[in-house]
């Protein structure tokens, strides 16, 4: 049987597991339905030098055949694979690819390396699950599940006999669904519907009034909106929302938006796409290092600024990674200008990771020795960004769609931002870009992303790797002006991207400041209005101020302001 024979839209389950794994593996298997159309791949992690007995015990507690993976196997619905001891394993077109592995045992992360292929090979029908286990392995996996539009479950922390793997994938966000490793299976089968379901909310009257509702109460709790967003994205993931639910009718998910404002931010979170990595797609950070930026940097004077705008950062690994090239450039060209880096995202959870500069042990599959050794701390739990390199990149919240751009760029990073919008935005935002950039600026955009039609305002550097110049002529002016703008928003009061970021930067520090003063010095207090309604409680006000329960008394709570007694 070939990889094409076998349909492309069966759910494929991987499973990763360390130590007390092979407890949580019985407790799965002996409720999974043996002919649910799911395949299910494990990857425990085995000692090297033994051969494994996870084939024949698994045997035991189920009717489907449980396999050895071999390299080249094409996975099929209702069957069993398990990862051989001593080997790396990738899925891809639906075969299985295993190869030895490069690092020593102790740094390796099968479960992160098999989860991110299969995110990129299945798509929406990926699937990932994290059972117990020591570290970290396994989050970063699910986050590529995630942001492929697929689904993810973790072991609840309190029923695995060792909690870390699954601490880690629900601290870090990513999981879905957490659950006991026996409920797993009849959660699954839920979410396989939803996975199995057309990736577009029917074209039926209320269910296209009930997307409309939902998206806009989406802008008017975010101020963002997903209506240009690629209709296939959105509405695969308000329907994996709408599942965890249980929920299956858009208004009737409407109305639970309204009468939970908390969902409303739930689901903004899980719109927004978050899936990167340190030097992701290596062969086109290789050119980046090796033909772009020596071309951008050539002959500039220590006084010069390098500017680069990475549009779409989430968490900053991309943003760094090009901080890092930089700083090789330079110290390998015996150059010393100044580089500004202006990093931008909607998502603020996102770009607080990124400001902290600090990632978890699994960034060793994406960076070097060499480059964790010169520019990374080495703490308990993770690695850290280095001050020469954190110093260089600026983070803050922005819309590319409705905020204005950074200009006067040599370098523009949008990567697989584009390929979720619908086609009118994307020719909107391709001119937004060429305005941004120098004469002779270089834009870098995905694998799956292009500059479309807009041939008069770049020309090809890489068109494998996605390097295009700005042009800047009299087509490039006239191109401009025939294409429908972008509606920047005024709320930055006339002020400039970079005064904003200023401002945000500023105001962050001066808020910390501020709200550490008050916890630690202040009194108790308690804001009222002229009629004596509260308005705002600061610290433990119980030993002298108790407000009596009943109808028409403010709820009164620590730090935060409240309305008027009604």
């Amino acid at each position: 049987m070939t990889a094409e024979s076998v349909s492309a839209r069966f759910p494929i389950v991987g499973i990763g597991a360390s130590a007390g794994g092979l407890e949580a593996f019985e407790q799965f298997f002996r409720h999974a339905a043996p002919d649910s159309g799911m395949a299910y791949v494990l990857v425990p992690h085995l000692d090297p030098d033994h051969a494994s007995l996870l084939t024949e015990i698994l045997q035991r507690v189920t009717t489907m055949p449980v396999i050895e993976a071999q390299d080249q196997l094409v996975v099929e619905p209702d069957r069993v694979y398990i990862i051989p001891p001593n080997r790396d394993m990738t899925i891809f077109h639906g075969s299985l690819q295993l190869s030895a592995p490069h690092e020593p045992r102790g740094q390796r992360m099968p479960i992160d390396a098999f989860l991110r292929s299969l995110a990129e090979d299945r798509q929406e029908s990926a699937v990932g699950v994290i059972l117990s286990g020591t570290g970290t392995d396994g989050t970063l996996g699910l986050r590529a599940i995630l942001g492929a539009g697929g689904l993810t479950l973790v072991q609840d922390p309190a029923s695995a006999r060792y909690d870390g793997m699954p601490s880690s994938a629900v601290q870090a966000g990513y999981a879905t669904h957490v659950t006991a490793a026996d409920k797993m299976p009849e959660t699954l089968l839920n979410g396989a519907r939803a996975l199995a379901s057309p990736a577009v909310i029917p074209a039926e009257p209320k269910a296209e009034s009930g997307m409309r509702r939902i998206l806009m109460q989406l802008r008017s709790a975010t101020g963002n909106d997903f209506s240009l967003y690629k209709k296939s994205t959105i509405g695969r993931r308000i329907q994996r929302r709408m599942s965890q639910h249980c929920i299956d009718d858009t208004e009737v998910y409407a109305r639970y938006l309204k009468e939970n404002p908390d969902e409303v931010h739930g689901l903004f979170r899980e719109l927004l796409i978050n899936v990167t990595s340190f030097f992701r797609d290596t062969e086109a950070f290789s050119v980046l290092k090796s033909e772009i930026l020596p071309q951008l940097c050539q002959d500039k004077p220590d006084d010069y600024v390098f500017r680069v705008w990475v549009a779409g950062c989430a968490t900053g690994e991309e943003s760094y990674s090009i901080a890092i090239l930089l700083r090789e450039l330079m110290d390998a060209s015996h150059q010393n200008f100044k580089v500004q880096i202006y990093s931008t995202d909607l998502d603020e959870d996102a770009v607080a990771i990124a400001r902290a500069g600090f990632y978890p042990p699994n960034i060793t599959q994406d960076v070097t020795e060499e480059r964790l050794r010169r520019f990374f701390t080495k703490e308990d739990s993770g690695y850290r960004i280095r001050k020469e390199i954190r110093e260089m990149v600026v983070f803050a919240i922005q819309n590319v769609i409705k905020d204005p751009p950074f200009t006067k760029l040599d370098l523009l990073s949008c990567r697989n931002l584009m390929i979720y919008l619908e086609t009118e935005l994307q020719n909107r935002l391709i001119p937004v870009f060429n305005f941004a950039l120098k004469p002779g600026g270089v834009l870098f955009l995905s694998p799956s992303e292009s500059i479309g039609n807009h041939i008069e305002l770049f020309s090809s550097l890489n068109r494998k790797c996605k390097f295009y110049r700005a042009r800047h002529d009299t087509s490039t002016a006239r191109a401009i002006v025939s294409t429908p703008p972008v509606n920047w928003s005024a709320a930055s009061g006339g002020k400039t991207p970079e005064d904003v970021v200023r401002r945000s930067t500023a105001t962050n520090l001066a808020d910390m400041t501020q709200r550490v003063l008050l916890q630690f010095f202040a009194p108790a207090a308690v804001v009222t209005d002229l009629k004596g309604n509260t308005l705002f409680v600061h610290g433990e006000t119980g030993k002298y101020l108790r407000p009596a329960p009943g109808a028409g008394q403010p709820e009164c709570h620590r730090d935060g302001p409240r309305g008027p007694r009604t």
